[in-house]
């Protein structure tokens, strides 16, 4: 396996995780919640949403052949909040990310060594990708701290419980060295 082979399959399971947080966090909502803001410059989940969404079709679709920021694109509105209901939010939700994952999967060796633009600025793939990383990395992160807050003692949590970081480890340690015991 090459280094753009072992990278590419790396940031694929990343973003896949990152997508599987924002699963876990939208399931666990209400579709009022989907649209709750702290004050008037906030932002709500269903516009988070809608935003990543349309970063991901910009960005992604023809993403080595033509400008990221497309024609199409309104940015702006993504900061609308017009999703009406949790059956919309996700359908654009599953829309973005299947445009992304599409072309993410379709990217090879070779194309890591070339060049996109995003708004007329030239940057490599590799960079156009962690930019991405950085970008949907932190929308998820909104909508997890929104949702926490929203669901209060009723969150079920996305990772280690509290309280339960040791008996995690001994597990995994257990896990690992069971396996290495089965490949000897």
């Amino acid at each position: 396996m090459t280094v753009a082979q072992m990278y590419l399959n790396a940031v694929q399971k990343r973003f896949r995780s990152v997508k599987e947080l924002g699963d876990k966090t939208l399931d666990q909502l209400e579709e009022a919640q989907l649209h709750w803001t702290y004050n008037e410059d906030s932002n709500s989940i269903a516009v988070i949403v809608k935003h990543v969404s349309g970063n991901m079709i910009s960005r992604w679709t023809d993403f080595l052949t033509t400008d990221g920021e497309k024609v199409t694109r309104n940015r702006d509105g993504e900061f609308t909040d017009s999703l009406q209901t949790k059956e919309d939010v996700m359908t654009v939700w599953e829309e973005g990310w299947q445009v992304f994952f599409d072309a993410l999967q379709g990217l090879t060796d070779t194309d890591l060594q070339g060049f996109v633009t995003i708004r007329g600025e030239q940057h490599s793939v590799i960079d156009a990708i962690e930019r991405q990383m950085s970008h949907y990395s932190q929308h998820v992160g909104q909508i997890v701290y929104i949702a926490k807050q929203l669901k209060g003692s009723k969150w079920q949590t996305l990772s280690i419980p509290k309280g339960q970081s040791q008996a995690f480890t001994e597990s995994m340690v257990k896990k690992t060295s069971t396996i290495e015991e089965a490949e000897t």
